[in-house]
């Protein structure tokens, strides 16, 4: 049957999750005609496992997400339900922003979000085939027989290529949330040459909030007041929910045991990958045998429906054992299980096959975000989505990439952990990743990324000039605060009231607020009538700049070092196999990875010191050799 032409974009995004959505936005707002298919409209911005945004490390991505003009931060701050600042009992670098959220509310705003985008066209339906001519990536078909030309495609399908469903011994294709899976892309992908691979994740099982006796659970209530994730927002109301703490047992651990053999996990059934830092249930009895307990939390899935979630205990176990063993746990012995955990494999690519912009190696003008490049989670996908939309409109434009090094941002570590290392497991976002983390913190996300967005035209006027006046701000307050002087008698009274050491004499407020049992809030009780009224992040801002000062140029001076070989550029031609003194092993990662500089290549898997110092005297050579034929 012939193929009818159903239209002409600029730019075409396969899927419609957190990247997808990011993406289309990115672009449409870049000026380029933007089409965004989803499977079904109902999973725009789905949220199939955790209701949540945030947590350690994410929640650094989200921040900078929305420093860079992009939607997750605005959103999660519309559709929340209780937000808490985690690790806040250790330093700034990782402190880390999580909020519950309401999952329908989410997905019901970052839909009426895409549907008011100007250049953005969403459509419900199937992409079967990409369409590649001359070897670029030019269109896409769909299972109804159209089709619709582009000048780019961002694929970022999440865990629906391919998907399959395990619960116990049941099998079956299906994607997310009882949704469809996607066949026939998948097999079109192979027949591109693109190599894929299986990996796979899972989430719990959702029960009815009024089977539960909270009386036996440990309420987990937000922070007052909560902070909003979005630097657009200095307030965002009140938390409107509690979550709930708990524990397994002996007993449940013993159910589990007893049924190893009836889980895919164990069966064999699962040929995936999943993730090493969020496991099954099954699989934490299995491989923690020594402990007695594992802690899982209650939440609320939203304000509208009884259904709640029960975090850290995803399972692909039968479901007359799910039923068995949650009863066990304090406060769910009468549990009313409405949607059974189950288990999800899937079709990833390996992202070592991406440029650092992440442009597909093999087919210039096909770009990839997301779970289908080996990531895991809603953050790692919406930061991917972003830098796919952001690209591609750049790539059609003939301009420069858009690429964030490791150390500007947290998207940089992750975008090259993925391109430049690999990953053989589904890759999460952690704050140990990051070398240069103290730098990286959340709160100055705006400082350090809105203006580069804003040179490339996504972030708005409105964002820029908004983060110009909040460095003013800080750089105003900071020069008050060191020329604002407290009396000897005056200061030691209230050191010592906050449980520090007493001054010999004067002390300024910056020297004041540089203690650790000292808080900017605090200084209000021996502070003057020329204080001003800062917002949330200008305070959270002022205060860790002048508390890590010390710290801070510390970490600058490193980079000026790491500098050294992200500046030492290296040929996208470059010949590895014929460079005399290199390992066989490192000419083959070096050919497939095709590093843009000396840096990415020494953090190459496989490629030594040693290969990349015969790297530099190869360079040199080179130039030296180019200076005396001029």
């Amino acid at each position: 049957m012939e193929n009818i032409f159903m239209g002409e974009y600029d730019i075409i995004v396969i899927g419609s999750g957190h990247a997808g959505c990011e993406a289309a936005l990115a672009s449409a707002r870049m000026g380029h005609r933007t089409l965004m298919f989803s499977m079904n409209l109902e999973a725009i911005a789905m949220m199939p496992c955790n209701p949540s945004i945030g947590g350690t490390g994410k929640g650094h991505l989200v921040r900078e997400i929305d420093a860079l003009g992009g939607e997750m931060g605005v959103n999660i701050d519309k559709s929340f339900i209780q937000v808490r600042m985690l690790n806040t009992a250790k330093g700034p670098a990782v402190h880390s922003l999580r909020a519950q959220a309401d999952k329908n509310l989410y997905h019901l705003e970052m839909k009426k979000t895409l549907e008011h985008t100007e250049n953005l066209d969403l459509r419900q339906g199937e992409v079967t085939d990409i369409i590649v001519e001359n070897g670029r990536a030019c269109g896409v078909r769909t299972k109804t027989h159209t089709w619709y030309s582009a000048k780019a495609v961002i694929l970022a399908t999440g865990t629906f290529l391919k998907g399959k469903i395990f619960i116990g011994d049941a099998v079956y294709s299906g994607g997310p949330n009882g949704l469809a899976s996607s066949e026939e892309l998948g097999d079109n992908l192979r027949k591109l040459g693109i190599d894929l691979r299986r990996f796979k994740t899972g989430t719990p099982a959702r029960c009815l909030g009024q089977s539960l006796d909270y009386g036996k659970m440990i309420p987990q209530s937000g922070d007052e007041p909560p902070v909003p994730f979005s630097f657009m927002d200095d307030q965002i109301g009140e938390n409107k929910g509690l979550c709930w703490l708990s524990y397994t047992n002996e007993k449940t651990h013993d159910i589990i045991r007893q049924n190893f053999s009836r889980s895919a996990l164990f069966g064999g059934q699962i040929e995936g990958i999943g993730p090493r830092y969020c496991p099954s249930i099954e699989d934490k009895v299995n491989r923690f045998a020594d402990k007695a307990r594992h802690q899982l939390f209650v939440e609320p899935e939203g304000l509208d429906t009884d259904e709640m979630y029960i975090q850290g205990m995803s399972s692909s176990l039968p479901e007359d054992v799910q039923q068995a063993f949650y009863s066990t746990i304090p406060g769910l012995e009468n549990i009313r299980i409405v949607r059974p955990a189950y288990a999800i494999e899937y079709d990833c690519i390996d992202p070592q096959e991406l440029k650092l912009n992440l442009e597909y190696r093999k087919i210039p003008g096909l770009f990839m975000a997301g779970q289908v490049n080996g990531s895991s989670g809603y953050e790692e996908a919406a930061c991917q989505g972003l830098m796919a939309g952001i690209n591609a409109v750049l790539s059609i434009e003939g301009r420069d990439p858009f690429i964030l090094g490791r150390d500007e941002a947290y998207i940089g570590v992750l975008i090259d952990d993925l391109v430049t290392k690999g990953t053989n497991e589904p890759y999460r976002i952690m704050t140990s990743r990051a070398e240069y983390r103290l730098l990286l913190r959340q709160d100055n996300a705006d400082q350090r990324l809105t203006e580069k967005s804003y040179r490339i035209g996504l972030a708005t006027e409105e964002r820029y000039q908004r983060t110009l006046a909040k460095k003013r701000s800080v750089e105003a307050e900071k020069v008050r605060l060191m020329n604002t002087w407290v009396d000897r008698e005056k200061a030691s009274e209230f050191l010592t009231a906050h449980g520090t050491t007493e001054t010999e004499g004067r002390i300024s407020l910056f020297d004041m607020l540089k203690r650790p049992q000292i808080t900017y809030d605090d200084l209000s009780e021996v502070d003057g009538p020329d204080r001003p009224v800062l917002s949330y992040h200008e305070r959270t801002g002022l205060e860790v700049e002048i508390k890590y000062e010390g710290y801070i140029t510390k970490q600058l001076k490193q980079i000026e070092r790491f500098k050294k070989l992200e500046n030492r550029a290296l040929p996208e031609d470059m010949d590895y196999e014929n460079i005399e003194g290199l390992r066989i092993e490192a000419r083959q990662k070096l050919s497939r990875v095709r590093p843009v500089n000396m840096g990415q290549a020494s953090r190459i898997s496989g490629v030594s010191p040693a290969d990349i110092n015969v790297l530099m005297v190869f360079l040199e050579k080179r130039r030296r050799e180019r200076s005396l034929k001029r």
